[in-house]
């Protein structure tokens, strides 16, 4: 753990910056003033020295995607490689805040620099926002040392990146760690191929619940789509409508196709056990590999960084069932 001394600020939108608009609340331009004008005028400001990046487009981080994603890991890159910056704190929007926190955790795999995200539930400015408590708790975690790895700092916790789901949509203590079963091996070094370094395209990708009723034709018009990937979340410890043979033809054809198939549970506690129960081992035998337990957001964002490097279905499933960061030990 080290002080950083050098940070960016990567403003991308959210509630955080905005501004009231004639249809609400949108994200605006010059943060950067407004937090300069703020810390003057404080008696015990963040003393870590930062200067600050705003992505263009500003998003309401509901309408963030895959390619978002990507522009951020790029200028997290460009920012620790090219420009010299010891830390980057990203300001985020909440509503997609957990995914983008997992995703990053495996598009930077070894970057020689921590990463935090950080947003608020009301703007700065109006009466009794949380933004200013957030902004000056995560700058502060800055100043007094972080170790390397993408974490989401809110409310006053510090969490990691791949365990961390929002669970309110209107308390300040918005965001949590999920107490999720974690076992699997930790992989013994992370290969060039899913380093931060390696630039990623975009993945087409499905998640679809198991529930009474799904049927084998929903999941064959998602597969018709031309999905890579197909993370399905099954009840309890990965178990799903195992007699529906239909249904287990379509995932079996699918794999064969090379489709990738994952399964995490939709408990939020507890982990996917093929073969606790023979429902789990007919699911297991149709194609699907176990993610262990992690969140949908850990196993969505790997799942992207993994197929979006370019691998093949068998080599993402070998790495998907080791731990890359933290998110399944």
């Amino acid at each position: 753990m080290r002080a950083v001394k050098n940070l960016l600020v990567l403003y991308t939108g959210g509630t955080i910056g905005m501004l009231e608009t004639p249809e609400g609340l949108a994200p605006a331009g010059g943060f950067e003033a407004r937090m300069r004008e703020h810390f003057a005028q404080m008696a015990n400001a963040p003393q870590v020295q930062w200067t600050l990046h705003e992505l263009n487009p500003l998003l309401d981080s509901a309408n963030m995607q895959q390619h978002n994603w990507l522009a951020m890991r790029d200028a997290i890159v460009a920012a620790v490689d090219v420009a010299g910056h010891d830390g980057v704190l990203v300001l985020h929007g909440t509503d997609s805040m957990a995914y983008s926190a997992a995703a990053l955790s495996f598009l930077l795999l070894d970057l020689p620099a921590p990463v935090v995200l950080t947003g608020s539930m009301l703007p700065a400015g109006v009466p009794d926002s949380d933004a200013w408590d957030n902004l000056c708790g995560a700058l502060r975690q800055f100043e007094h040392g972080l170790e390397d790895g993408v974490q989401l700092y809110f409310h006053g916790q510090l969490l990691h990146g791949c365990r961390a789901s929002k669970l309110r949509s209107e308390a300040f203590d918005a965001f949590a760690a999920l107490p999720r079963h974690r076992d699997a091996e930790r992989a013994d070094t992370i290969p060039a191929e899913l380093g931060y370094k390696q630039p990623r395209k975009p993945v087409n990708l499905a998640v679809v619940p198991v529930f009474p009723g799904l049927q084998a034709g929903h999941l064959q018009a998602l597969i018709d789509s031309g999905v890579q990937g197909l993370l399905l979340e099954c009840y309890g410890s990965g178990t799903g409508p195992s007699d529906d043979q239909a249904l287990l033809n379509v995932l079996s054809t699918a794999r064969q196709r090379g489709v990738m198939l994952a399964a995490i549970s939709q408990c939020p506690e507890g982990s996917v056990v093929f073969d606790t129960y023979a429902a789990g081992n007919r699911l297991r035998g149709a194609g699907l590999v176990s993610g262990g337990g992690m969140t949908r957001e850990a196993a969505l964002g790997k799942m992207v960084a993994l197929l979006g490097a370019g691998l093949d279905a068998d080599a993402a499933d070998r790495w998907f069932v080791l731990d890359l960061c933290g998110e399944r030990a």
